[in-house]
């Protein structure tokens, strides 16, 4: 259940928290976009389809920062939190698609790939700089009541487990000669992926993201907009009466 709506924060603090998830946001895509760049040519480079598939799910999480750029560039983001977040959710779905395909593929085809140290070196790098951007979009999420830079930061969270399977998978293959590693842990964030997405589709990822509607539009005696769950809209106390 969705927990009433924290007003508190300041329109000072909800300027600040708007221009940092920009600022997030813009990081992401940069830092994805090399991502992306590097790992496609090394997979190309190797004959693997893991880092093929890293690649191509780096320009899915530039797709889902975009989305986040897009709404708050908007004088009133909260406009846009309802379609940027079905965007956010058909970018899982995407990924997950491909992470299946690419995963069944090398599975059935007994694909293995040469040893890439630019693909480990890429995975390392990201495992190391996704939990950061996860912990500041989440955390920044939740204080702003933005389902979508919540949303965002599990597409993040994503991208952080799959570089750390195709990191596994890599070094598997490598070392132990292990081909089906990673293929095998893909179909798993390929599941999590379309839950994630089900539930960003639905607006599930935040249990505080109703945010306050704009001053200038038409509003319910508590301020909210639509999709206000807080006692005010609902008509029940913190009793639940």
């Amino acid at each position: 259940m969705n927990s009433p709506l924290d007003l508190t924060v300041s329109p000072q603090r909800r300027a600040q928290l708007n221009r940092r998830s920009l600022y997030l946001a813009y990081a992401t895509a940069g830092y994805n976009l090399v991502e992306g760049i590097v790992a496609i040519a090394a997979g190309a480079a190797a004959s693997s389809t893991a880092l093929l598939g890293f690649g191509l799910d780096s320009f899915v999480e530039v797709s889902s920062a975009l989305v986040v750029i897009w709404q708050f560039r908007s004088r009133i983001p909260e406009a846009r939190e309802q379609l940027a977040l079905r965007l956010i959710a058909v970018s899982f779905f995407a990924l997950a698609a491909w992470v299946t395909v690419d995963a069944a593929r090398s599975l059935l085809n007994a694909e293995q790939a040469d040893t890439s140290v630019v693909g480990i070196a890429i995975a390392a790098t990201s495992v190391v700089v996704m939990p950061l951007l996860v912990w500041a979009k989440r955390r920044t999420g939740r204080e702003l009541g933005s389902a979508t830079v919540v949303a965002d930061s599990m597409q993040t969270m994503l991208c952080t487990y799959l570089s750390a399977i195709v990191l596994a998978g890599l070094l598997l293959n490598a070392t132990l000669g292990w081909w089906w590693a990673d293929p095998a842990a893909a179909l798993v964030i390929a599941a999590v992926a379309v839950r994630e997405g089900v539930e960003a589709w639905r607006g599930e990822q935040c249990d505080d993201c109703a945010l306050p509607a704009p001053a200038d539009s038409a509003t319910d005696s508590c301020g909210c907009g639509p999709g206000c769950t807080g006692a005010c809209c609902t008509g029940t106390d913190q009793a639940g009466r």
